[in-house]
Formats: C-alpha cells, structure tokens, sequence
C-alpha cells in the first residue's frame, strides 16, 4: 500500500520511471507525450544536460544556506539576468519556491508598500472572474476560480471581482474587439469608484489567463486600459505570470507583447522548468526603495527563500532560454502547432475557439458549436477527455467550469519548446481519439 496523500484518493496512477526530452515514461514503458508540460511546467522537456549538470554541480558546492544569514552566488546571478530581460522598471527579484509563494508575497509586498508610504487604508483587492492566482489562502482569495475557492469560502479575505477579457464569450454582436477590451477595463475604474481610490491597493490579473479559462488572450488594447486606470488611481497593477510567462507566449515575459510593465510580476513553473522548484516575484525601484528606505525589513519570508540549488537550475534554464535562443523559438512553433489545430479541428461540431499565443494554446469544448452551448456539467467532459488522452499516450490539460465556474470545459496544451514538427502529427492524433471516446459529434 502506498502512503502517500495523493491529489485523488480513488484513482490509482501509473509510476513515472523516466523523462526523455518531450516524453515521459512509466514503470511499464509506456511513452507519455508531455502535451502540457505538466501544468506548463516543463518547457525544455526531461532531460536537459546543462540544467542537470548545473544542479549537480550546485549540490556539490553548496545545496542550502539560509537567506537570514547569507545570500548566494546563484541567487545573485539569477536575479541579476532576471532584471536585465524583464520589463523595464521592474528592478528587484524575490525568490521563493513557487508560483502561489510568489503571489503571496506579491500581495503582501503591495499591502506593506502602502503602509510605509502612509496610505493605510490601501486594503481592497481587484481581480477577475474565471482567473487562477495560487492554491494559498490570499492567493485564492484572489483568484476567481469559483470551484477551487468554494470549500474554503469562510476562510478567505474579501477581494473583490470584475469581469474578465473573454472575447469568444463576452464580445457582443457588432463590437469591434477593442471596444469590448475598453469596456471589459473599464470595469476596473467603476469598481475603485465604488469602493473609493483611496482604499483600493491593487489589480491582479494574467496577462493571458491559464488553467481555469484555458490560454485566453486580451484584446488589443485591454492592458494600457488597465495601466492607465492603476495609475490615474494610485493602484498597483500586479501581473500573474505564473503559467504564461518565462516565454511560453512567445516572449520571456507574457505582458511584453501588451507593451505594459507592472509594478509587481509573480513568474514560477518556467522559471525552474520543473528541475527544481522555484518561483520570483519582481517589483520596481519604487516599491523596493520605500521598504528600503522605510522600515527596511520586508516583514515576510520563507525557509526556501532564495534556495541555491533551486536558483542554480533556474539560472541554467534562463541562460538556455535566452542565450541558447529557445525563447525566439516558440512563436513560429506555436503557429505551426495552432495551424494544425485549426486544419483539424477548426470545423469540429464541438469545438467552439482555438485561442492563445505561442506555446499556450486552448480549445474550448461546446456542446453546440453554432449557438456556443455548453455541455451539461454532469457529464464530466473534461475529466473524460483528459483520461481519453492520457490513454492514447498524451499528457494535456482539461478543466471543466471554463465560462462560470460550473459550465463549460476546455483543453490546454502547453508543450515543451523542444517541440519538433514530428511531434505535431502526434498532438493532434491523440486529442482526435480522445475526442472521438468522448464526444457525441466526434
């Protein structure tokens, strides 16, 4: 018997035995194509040399030290590379062990900053219906995935929530796109004029929203919208870049191609590419030089703050992507793969939307592709479509509650940026059978 606390006590999984390049293998040799890089993790595959090697030789020198009391030179060099290709105006790193870590601290980064600048009653949080932000209680305070919060409802803060940037669902009939872009943003001004500017500390969004909508782009437009109503307000605009940034949109850093900087970014799964666990926050000089010049201790922290050997991988898994070119990769891999979605699904009966940018790519699953109909909930679609896949040797990334909450489904690929033309054929194979298993119209 196993006692491990799994994520789902009444499933049994198959033992991974090994990773190689894009492909997983379990104990029985079986080949798993890691079509979503596991949660858009994975994104140099499973067996980068110069990662490992760079892993080892960290574990060599040094595995762990503390933050209380040191710094280390891996930690210095990443945040060093971090800031030289971030944004401009992002200026400080904060390292931690994850993507709901670095949201955790980014809002508490946000709440403290307002405090030491004398603006106390900076307290309320925006944020977006159907967005994902972390699993920690102030993360999912944030987040506006109805399903994951609803158990945990009495024990998370107040936040507040408007509308997100969802064309396929929201665009009405005769709107151009970027009028639904402005009128989506400007949501978050009517939503600081009701609980007053003064008492509003920040906006929290993903530039391109992940697991819970399934790689929803903004419109163009949408986030100078957002920057201009943060700034004419006092509020901070902090970007989640968890899962679409470090260049799985086509760029290293998801907001770039909206020609928008945050004041606070929260980066994770790239970053590490699942070699070891880690996760950054980034702010401006502004934000770092009021605790710098205030209090000057950052009243927060984690034992893994800053982990040398976690920074060591990372840093390896930055150079690859930036200096070895990786990252200029992804957008002519992710039209070629969203190319062969459209040829053989774009007329699916039940596939309503092809969306996202790069190597981040959604299908929205309907029930009527005409009328855009959802499927009942208690069919279970997408937990069928990911066993389906996971059968025909694909590793994707279905959810279900894609419009509300509740209704909807979709898939989300997120595959490695190794990926290869002769890896396409099998993406489109595999989600064809799972389709076919699945789906009424397939």
């Amino acid at each position: 018997m196993s006692f491990v606390f799994p994520r789902h006590s009444k499933k049994t999984l198959p033992t991974v035995a090994r990773g190689e390049g894009p492909f997983l293998y379990d104990t029985t040799g079986k080949a798993y194509f890691d079509g979503s890089g596991g949660a858009a993790v994975s994104c140099l595959g499973h067996s980068d040399p110069a990662v490992t090697e760079a892993i080892k030789a960290q574990v060599d020198t040094v595995a762990f030290a503390h933050t209380g009391f040191f710094t280390s030179e891996p930690a210095e060099a990443l945040a060093e590379k971090l800031v030289a290709n971030a944004p401009e105006g992002l200026d400080r790193v904060y390292l931690v062990s994850g993507g709901s870590e670095a949201m955790e601290s980014a809002l508490k980064l946000a709440r403290q900053y307002a405090f030491e600048k004398g603006e106390g009653r900076r307290r309320h949080v925006i944020a977006r219906r159907q967005s994902y932000h972390g699993n920690t209680l102030g993360a999912l305070a944030t987040g506006g995935n109805q399903w994951r919060r609803a158990p945990f409802a009495p024990l998370l803060m107040n936040t507040h929530h408007i509308s997100p940037c969802y064309a396929y669902r929201g665009q009405e009939t005769g709107e151009t796109a970027f009028d639904y872009g402005q009128r989506v943003a400007n949501e978050l001004q009517e939503a600081i004029d009701a609980l007053g500017a003064e008492n509003v500390l920040a906006f929290v969004a993903e530039p391109v929203v992940g697991a819970t909508a399934g790689a929803v782009p903004p419109v163009e437009g949408y986030f100078k919208r957002i920057r201009e109503i943060c700034d004419a307000n006092g509020v901070l605009l902090i970007l989640d870049e968890v899962m679409c940034g470090m260049g799985r949109t086509g760029t290293l850093f998801a907001c770039e191609q909206d020609d928008v900087t945050p004041d606070i970014c929260a980066v994770a799964k790239g970053l590490g590419a699942g070699y070891q666990p880690i996760g950054a926050m980034l702010c401006s000089a502004e934000i770092y030089d009021t605790i710098r010049d205030g209090s000057g201790f950052f009243q927060h922290g984690h034992t893994y703050n800053g982990h040398p050997t976690a920074a060591a991988a990372s840093l390896a898994v930055l150079t690859r992507l930036v200096d070895d070119g990786i990252v200029q990769q992804v957008a002519p891999k992710g039209a070629k793969l969203r190319s062969a979605l459209a040829e053989r699904f774009g007329q699916h009966a039940n596939i309503g939307d092809i969306r996202g940018r790069g190597l981040f790519l959604g299908l929205e699953v309907v029930a009527d592709r005409e009328t855009k109909a959802p499927f009942d909930p208690s069919l279970g679609i997408a937990a069928k479509l990911k066993a389906a896949a996971f059968e025909a040797g694909l590793i994707c990334y279905p959810m279900g509650g894609t419009i509300d909450g509740q209704n909807g489904a979709h898939v989300l690929l997120a595959p490695p940026f190794i990926l290869e033309d002769a890896h396409i054929p099998l993406i489109c194979d595999s989600l064809e059978a799972a389709f076919s298993a699945v789906l009424p119209s397939a």
